[in-house]
């Protein structure tokens, strides 16, 4: 099933009205620890995940998610390393998996070759911040040719004219970062947010996906009829580090 049409049931379930895409970074601390994790966000309602394939320069992330990816690689955390595992997690639980990464990743893969091994591994979509439309011909016509969807990013700076840009090239979903900066600082929620989070909608006809500083309850239900998905990584990024995996399940669990 493609991610559009994994997005659209999920949502017409009248018991979600907000899903919940979490994130995490493959490696870090380790893949055996990335295991439980995913195991207790899935056990405890998370829609999708968001893995995120280790970068030496992830410009998008803040300074939890970038120490990940720092300490992933120099734990020796591998290209090849990240796709068995998410071979691995895909066969073992059934909801959509997303990789996240820097466009370098795939080009030294080799773009096609990554796109076809995504494929047979069941990965739904990918997520890299750094490649523009402008430059991803290659990109974008492999994401059709394997089904497999391309999230765009929509930001606080984007005019209404480049959001419907954007909008022709995504699918399943767009990702509306909540504030400029980077990932892990504490948005605020005021007339400003609401505002983009309007023109956002006016201006494409996909599920919104809002993240960037979303790490509570709280945020969550704000987010509630305003977006169709709240995305939380660097909150259980530390919550991880200060409290172990078996935190992450009641974390989730009270989200929503």
């Amino acid at each position: 099933m493609e991610l559009s049409s994994h997005i659209k049931t999920a949502l017409a379930d009248r018991d979600r009205k907000i899903l919940l895409m979490t994130h995490i970074v493959l490696g870090y601390p380790s893949l055996e620890t990335n295991r439980q994790v995913i195991e207790q966000m899935v056990a405890n309602g998370v829609d999708l995940i968001e893995m995120q394939i280790p970068f030496s320069e992830p410009m998008a992330d803040g300074p939890v998610i970038v120490k990940a990816n720092q300490e992933a690689i120099e734990h020796g955390i591998t290209v090849r390393a990240c796709l068995d595992f998410a071979r691995e997690m895909t066969a073992a639980h059934p909801i959509p998996f997303l990789f996240m990464t820097y466009y370098n990743i795939l080009f030294k893969f080799g773009v096609e070759k990554f796109f076809r091994e995504a494929q047979e591994i069941g990965i739904k979509g990918f997520i890299i911040p750094d490649l523009p439309p402008e430059e991803g011909e290659e990109f974008f016509a492999l994401s059709s040719e394997y089904d497999i969807a391309p999230i765009l990013i929509f930001a606080p700076t984007s005019t209404p004219e480049r959001m419907r840009e954007l909008t022709r090239y995504s699918r399943g979903f767009v990702y509306c970062a909540a504030r400029k900066g980077v990932t892990g600082r504490q948005t605020d929620f005021d007339e400003g947010f609401n505002a983009y989070l309007r023109t956002c909608r006016a201006n494409t006809d996909l599920p919104l996906a809002v993240g960037f500083g979303i790490s509570s309850r709280e945020d969550v239900d704000y987010l509630t009829g305003k977006a169709d998905i709240a995305v939380i990584g660097t909150r259980t990024i530390r919550l991880v580090e200060e409290q172990g995996a078996a935190a992450v399940g009641p974390f989730i669990a009270g989200l929503r």
